[in-house]
């Protein structure tokens, strides 16, 4: 497929008929504007946000009190505060719709299925709501959940979230220390788990790691039945009850919503914690609303009704970002387990039995789909699919292309960038531009984006920081047990002075889109010439020997040498002239610089409960130094592996 004409170019009826364009006439007619392009738009956005983010409130109707200022103290971006006199209730916003119509759809791999209508959600969130109150949970108190991607975790975060209290989840297949370097930070007031859970084919038990983790906590535990047995495993932690049991005295009633400010905590999210303890990054009802309503209706163009679906867990913040559809009206499609179990066609079954209108997932799911040989294109239904999101490492260009020859011609692509940092994306799609093989459509409006150099220039052409220069209403409001605000201040305002540097090594392209080229801590820099490691996996990982790879700097002889981890298919053996293939791969399609002193073949390559390869981590062991949190890792025993290679040491 050529790289000189785009992958995909939106009609003028669709461009016209999507809700961006609709906001942008809006804001032509409320402000006096003629604005006709997303760059337009964009530059509006970013030179007068006060404006824009009012408009976005209005558009998307948001129930509350707006109050009259808009943005304050907006010199320093960590004094910055949008809203400052505004109320409301995020649970209340996301609660948009009422009947028999689905508001949450489940499937649990090949297991179970559900259905959840708005008036069945309503009558369960008011069921909690009063057990919590009941419980003495009241604002600013955290409810900590180790649960799968089930609508009953979607209704305890409503629940929380009405009488305005914090939530934080992780999902049931961490390890116990890793729950607890979690929780036991944030001192929840409340527990919920599930009793067991199903992957990859097999039923999961984790009754003794509840008892462990709810012992530790010392708080009431609620057990939601899904795999197993709640009861059982509610008699084997003292004082704790099953759902059924926490609930049962307390009939439904009309939900109430306590109102309150912009910037009222409501969610803690966890950093990987791949080099140390997690840092517990807490977000607001207000930016966390704004900026997910902004994301899912003029980016995702989403409207009510429609069906929205992502891969995740309840420990990555894009089920956070999913479960913010509910806002739109747009009915949730959740899903628990492994996408390959029974075999790769899971998700694309899912996908054409209810049409999903929009199918997130990553990009390590797409890539292993294209290597599976499966075509979605020829096998499935998928007509009602207008667009497909990926995140959580860069896409490659070869990514890009399979999603077009290999799921759907006329479909939209959008790779996504952000993270738990800020809840949400600082680069992702629009539906008024073209998708270009390889690149990122381009910043998100009201994100003031920019890449710049070591010395705080901004670049066109070459590759350096990807950093955000003017506040935006989803930063966090502040880290967990961070009183002086020092290790906020150091995870993004250390590298350039009130600017937010987010670690990314990033660059323009000549469309104004976005290419990530890894995370800018673990780029290499052999020679002192700095090089993104993805630049190396969009290579290496193309190749039908390769299953996977995982590249890092390795100190050598008073400079950095660059040496390359694959895994390799089943069968298949790291011979010379495999190696000498890899290299050649990577010179030809990248260049010189980029090819590896070492290829060294794995067992397997470590990476997050989210599905992140590791980089720092094996860095530090192959150094010699200590991880600090292995308990991070969905695959701990893979890091290990790594400080017994020999032929690291010549």
């Amino acid at each position: 497929m050529r790289d000189d004409k785009p992958l995909w170019i939106p009609s003028r009826a669709s461009v016209e008929a999507s809700p961006i364009f609709a906001f942008m006439q809006t804001c032509n007619r409320d402000f006096g504007l003629s604005l006709s392009t997303y760059g337009e738009l964009h530059a509006w956005s970013v030179a007068d946000r006060a404006k824009f983010w009012t408009a976005v409130w209005e558009f998307c109707a948001v129930k509350g009190e707006r109050g009259e200022r808009v943005l304050v103290d907006d010199e320093v971006m960590l004094d910055a505060r949008f809203f400052p006199d505004a109320t409301l209730n995020f649970a209340e916003n996301l609660l948009s719709g009422e009947g028999d119509s689905d508001a949450i759809i489940f499937r649990g791999e090949d297991k179970v299925e559900d259905r959840w209508s708005w008036d069945r959600l309503r009558e369960q969130v008011s069921r909690l709501q009063q057990a919590m109150r009941a419980e003495g949970i009241g604002p600013g108190d955290r409810v900590a959940a180790m649960m799968p991607n089930v609508p009953e975790t979607v209704a305890f975060m409503l629940a929380a979230a009405s009488i305005g209290a914090i939530w934080s989840s992780c999902s049931p297949d961490f390890g116990e220390q890793g729950v607890l370097d979690r929780f036991g930070q944030i001192e929840p007031k409340l527990f919920v788990t599930c009793d067991a859970y199903w992957y990859g084919g097999k039923l999961q038990p984790i009754k003794e790691k509840v008892a462990a983790v709810a012992a530790r906590l010392g708080v009431p535990t609620v057990v939601v039945h899904y795999a197993g047995d709640a009861d059982d495993v509610a008699r084997a932690v003292s004082g704790a009850r099953t759902l059924d049991t926490f609930i049962a005295d307390y009939p439904a009633r009309p939900v109430e919503f306590l109102r309150l400010p912009f910037s009222h905590p409501l969610y803690i999210l966890f950093s990987s914690g791949t080099t140390g303890v997690p840092k517990c990054i807490v977000h607001s009802a207000g930016g966390t609303l704004l900026q997910h309503l902004k994301e899912h209706r003029l980016h995702c163009g989403l409207e009510r009704g429609e069906k929205l679906f992502y891969f995740t867990t309840c420990g990555w913040m894009m089920w956070n970002w999913l479960v913010s559809g509910l806002a739109v009206g747009a009915t949730l499609c959740l899903f628990d387990g492994s996408p390959f179990a029974p075999d790769g066609n899971v998700l694309f079954d899912y996908a054409q039995a209810e049409q999903f209108a929009v199918f997130g997932t990553s990009a390590k799911y797409i890539d292993a789909v294209r290597k599976s040989g499966l075509t979605p294109r020829s096998s499935h239904d998928l007509t009602s699919l207008r667009l497909m999101t990926s995140t959580g490492s860069p896409l490659s260009p070869e990514g890009f292309t399979f999603v077009y020859e290999g799921i759907k011609e006329d479909i939209q692509l959008a790779s996504i960038s952000g993270g738990t940092d800020i809840v949400s994306c600082f680069v992702l799609g629009n539906p008024m531009q073209p998708v270009w093989r390889g690149e990122i459509q381009g910043s998100g409006l009201g994100l003031a984006m920019d890449v710049w150099d070591d010395d705080g220039h901004p670049v066109r052409g070459q590759k350096g920081e990807l950093v955000c220069t003017k506040a935006f209403p989803s930063m966090p409001v502040m880290f967990w047990n961070d009183s002086d605000g020092a290790k906020y201040r150091a995870a993004y305002f250390e590298r350039f002075d009130n600017v937010w540097c987010h670690g990314d090594f990033a660059e323009w392209t000549e469309h104004d889109g976005i290419i990530i080229h890894g995370r800018s801590d673990a780029t290499l820099n052999p020679g002192g010439v700095r090089i993104g490691t993805a630049e190396i996996y969009n290579q290496v990982e193309q190749m039908p020997e390769v299953a996977e790879a995982l590249c890092i700097g390795q100190d050598w002889d008073d400079d950095v040498r660059v040496v390359l981890f694959v895994r390799l298919v089943s069968g298949v053996a790291l011979t010379d002239e495999l190696v000498k293939s890899i290299k050649a791969r990577v010179r030809s399609g990248a260049s010189p610089r980029h090819v590896p002193a070492k290829v060294i073949a794995v067992a397997d390559i470590p990476r997050t409960k989210s599905g992140k390869i590791v980089e720092l981590a094996v860095r530090e062991i192959v150094h010699g130094r200590p991880v600090k949190n292995k308990e991070a890792l969905a695959n701990p025993e893979a890091l290990d592996l790594f400080s017994r290679i020999e032929e690291l040491r010549v």
